[in-house]
């Protein structure tokens, strides 16, 4: 009987996307025959998923959960929204938020967790595409916590508890009550969801951002033909109202759109009579970054057809 190595396994899994298990399986039920083994599984319906493989996975749910202390946020993806209603791809989803609060956001080390029905997560993922018929994917996770205090969880576009386009964790430290910081944590949620801030604080935002946005206000004020007193001033202005803008303690509360957030935290702590320390938050929204291929659906139906394009009328 041939060896079964690992890498013979591993490039079985990437040409077929089966689980490891069952290309392991497949290897030894083919005498380690790679064509055999890649046939066997098409046979047994594990090759399915291997058909989706290419096509791009921009919808899906955003899921999230909270336990004490500790919060998760995770982004599953699929083809289109209308997956986001399959009650096994809920479901999926749900666990998938609540097994990233045992073992952490590394999406590889995620995907190897064993899942609460048996295999792992990337096995029941798998198997989740084959039933579904569509590429599906776990993009990413974060989690949040505090030693005191609370973790605030909002979805916005909701479709099912914990479930949404968009999903936000608020970590707010403190000895006040409970409710106190739910109430103040979900109208922070909110916030976030809809100001999109991009860090913390300034000192926070990515150095590489910040320096895209100072070569822009260099050539804004190049442009502006104004003398390089003046304009390294705007320069300067400008970077320090991006920083104030795209930063969650100083970017002005949107419900009231004139309080800086830091104060709407300080306000709530002196009304608790205790210290309230905001200190972080997570913000997923679905599918953003991902370029989504745009299809032309009259060319498709044509090539499936092996003919041209229909030409416009007149």
């Amino acid at each position: 009987m041939a060896e079964i190595t690992a890498a013979t396994v591993k490039e079985l899994r990437e040409r077929t996307g089966a689980g490891m298990m069952d290309c392991k399986t497949a290897l030894a039920e083919t005498n380690g025959e790679m064509e055999a083994a890649i046939d066997w599984l098409r046979a047994k319906g594990l090759a399915a998923a291997a058909k989706k493989a290419g096509r791009t996975a921009a919808e899906g749910l955003v899921g999230l959960t909270v336990e004490g202390n500790r919060g998760a946020v995770v982004e599953v993806n699929s083809e289109t929204d209308f997956v986001a209603k399959n009650e096994l791809f809920q479901d999926f989803v749900r666990n998938v938020a609540r097994l990233a609060l045992e073992h952490g956001t590394n999406v590889e080390a995620l995907g190897a967790a064993a899942y609460p029905e048996g295999g792992t997560v990337q096995e029941k993922l798998t198997d989740n595409i084959a039933k579904i018929g569509e590429n599906q994917s776990l993009r990413r996770a974060a989690v949040l916590e505090v030693s005191e205090g609370a973790i605030v969880s909002y979805v916005h576009n909701q479709v099912a508890p914990g479930l949404g386009r968009i999903g936000v964790l608020v970590a707010l430290e403190s000895a006040a009550p409970v409710d106190t910081l739910e109430a103040l944590g979900k109208q922070i949620a909110m916030h976030v969801a809809a100001a999109h801030p991009l860090a913390l604080a300034a000192d926070n935002l990515d150095p590489a951002l910040i320096e895209r946005e100072r070569s822009i206000a260099i050539e804004k004020a190049k442009e502006s033909g104004k003398p390089q007193n003046i304009a390294e001033k705007m320069v300067e202005g400008g970077l320090a109202k991006f920083r104030k803008e795209h930063s969650l303690l100083t970017q002005l509360f949107v419900i009231d759109n004139k309080t800086p957030v830091a104060e709407v935290v300080a306000a709530a702590a002196k009304e608790a009579g205790t210290g309230i320390e905001l200190k972080g938050f997570v913000r997923f929204q679905l599918g953003e970054g991902i370029e989504k291929k745009q299809e032309d659906f009259a060319a498709e139906v044509a090539a499936a057809a092996g003919t041209n394009k229909p030409e416009p009328v007149a």
